[in-house]
């Protein structure tokens, strides 16, 4: 059962680790600012692939990846790392993870239909129906309705919106470029490759910008670093390498669903470690997520 799966199982995963590394490069974006914590985490998650590849695989690089995987995972690593991130974090320090991980919910759609146009995937009744309740139960939780009225808004800055949505995009092409350029290989060294190539994009930006003095500001602090650290491991380490097990074992429409869960369970932690209260509309909205979840596996 849990072989046939795989794919949502590993899916699963990647929105828990997401939940902590959204936390993580939120907290740390805020103390250093977003484009320190981008490119110090890809750092860090460099370093955790090669040390992971060389116990495992016997080097640290991936060298036994085809011209085909280093294209086209670097081409993804580019899409999702260097430009659907960049716009991410800036958008975890704008409007917070909260919204910021809404806005991630459109991925799934957007996914979907780049994979049935690129890749000829389908969706089943029951896979489509899980898709739209899980989105349907992501929005009730992060949305609410406008005081004085019963219209629905995001109560946060336009900016942060676009920011957050141009996140997405990177994120549903990344996954598309990902899947499509690591067929069978393996997927922690495709994720390796794609970490490089999105340091290389920020070496060549920063280099341009002259943004090197913030990296070194985000070095020296070291609450911030110990916090991008945290997210490194559970983001571009694990949390990217299960993503890509998920597109590797399902249809990246379904995998890139559950994946967005990930403002559903955010809840739990901000109700035990921060103290906040979960209103009526969180919990129907954790509801129906949950239960577009259960259809995958049904």
């Amino acid at each position: 059962m849990l072989y046939a799966h795989a794919g949502e199982f590993f899916a699963l995963l990647t929105a828990l680790c997401w939940t902590v590394t959204a936390m993580s490069f939120e907290a740390a974006g805020k103390r250093v600012g977003s484009l320190a914590v981008n490119f110090i985490r890809l750092v860090l998650a460099l370093l955790f692939h090669a040390a992971f590849s060389l116990v495992t695989r016997g080097s640290l690089f991936p060298v036994d990846a085809t011209a085909h995987a280093w294209f086209w995972l670097s081409l993804s690593g580019v899409v999702g790392f260097s430009i659907g991130d960049l716009l991410l974090f800036r958008a975890l320090v704008v409007v917070g993870a909260r919204i910021s991980m809404l806005m991630m919910a459109l991925v799934p759609p957007i996914t979907a239909l780049i994979g049935w146009a690129t890749l000829g995937e389908t969706l089943s009744v029951c896979g489509m129906a899980g898709m739209a309740i899980t989105v349907a139960g992501i929005i009730l939780v992060v949305l609410k309705k406008k005081e004085g009225g019963g219209r629905l808004t995001f109560a946060h800055s336009i900016p942060g919106i676009l920011l957050a949505f141009g996140g997405a995009l990177g994120q549903a092409g990344g996954l598309i470029l990902s899947k499509y350029g690591m067929a069978d290989y393996d997927p922690f060294a495709s994720t390796q490759i794609r970490v490089m190539a999105g340091m290389a994009g920020f070496v060549v930006l920063f280099s341009v910008m002259g943004f090197w003095p913030r990296v070194v500001s985000g070095l020296k602090n070291r609450p911030a670093l110990s916090l991008t650290t945290l997210g490194a491991f559970f983001g571009p380490f694990l949390g990217v390498s299960f993503s890509l097990f998920a597109v590797q074992r399902t249809a990246t429409g379904i995998a890139s669903t559950i994946m967005g869960v990930v403002p559903v369970l955010i809840i739990v932690p901000a109700i035990l470690i921060f103290r906040e209260k979960v209103t009526l509309r969180e919990i129907v909205g954790s509801a129906l997520a949950v239960s577009g979840v259960v259809l995958f596996f049904g």
